[in-house]
């Protein structure tokens, strides 16, 4: 099944080194959600860039989000969730935690509701900005798939992972869990033989 690939960034956006810049250029039909102020985000702000970006989407769009993109996903109102195949969501970040940034208070609380599309969350036991448990419990509440990732910090380009082949992996098994929800065109579908 042909999805679309759309890479959501979180705060302050993803460096050229980061593995989701890198998959912006390595991924079939892959488009990146822009924000207008990386280091000030506003929740409206961003939940509607990235809902143009699902809007325009040529194919059914397959999220791929890290950190504060993970829960600008989680504020998608349910119109919008219902558009999307699928999402891989990377090193959530705890906004809700007692010494998160003033800048991400605007996302607080947390959706918790679950999401209509398989996902799969993606953690590390060391993420200085969300404890595990925190994170298990969000993919829990979303209906998700956890996967734990020992000392990987927030799974960003401090991590080291370069490309990331175990994240295009896991990519891989979402598409092909994907394809099942994608409607078949209508002028694909066979007509019904005739009952004489």
């Amino acid at each position: 099944m042909r999805l679309q690939p759309i890479i959501v960034p979180g705060w302050n956006g993803s460096g050229p080194e980061h593995w989701q810049s890198r998959w912006a250029e390595q991924l079939a039909r892959a488009t990146r959600v822009e924000q207008r102020d990386w280091a000030q985000p506003a929740r409206a702000e961003w939940v509607h860039a990235l809902t143009v970006a699902i809007d325009e989407a040529t194919r059914p769009p397959l999220l791929v989000a890290h950190s504060l993109g993970c829960i600008t996903v989680a504020h998608l109102p349910l119109p919008v969730r219902q558009k999307v195949a699928g999402a891989l969501l990377v090193a959530p970040a705890d906004v809700e935690r007692e010494n998160a940034p003033p800048a991400l208070a605007d996302f607080a609380p947390i959706p918790r509701t679950a999401f209509p599309f398989p996902t799969i969350v993606v953690a590390s036991t060391d993420d200085p900005y969300c404890p595990l448990a925190r994170a298990e419990a969000m993919a829990r509440d979303w209906g998700a798939d956890f996967v734990t990732l020992a000392n990987a910090g927030h799974i960003n380009t401090a991590s080291g992972l370069g490309d990331w082949a175990y994240g295009k992996r896991l990519l891989a098994t979402l598409r092909r869990r994907c394809s099942w929800r994608v409607p078949v065109p209508v002028h694909r579908v066979a007509a019904m033989p005739a009952i004489h």
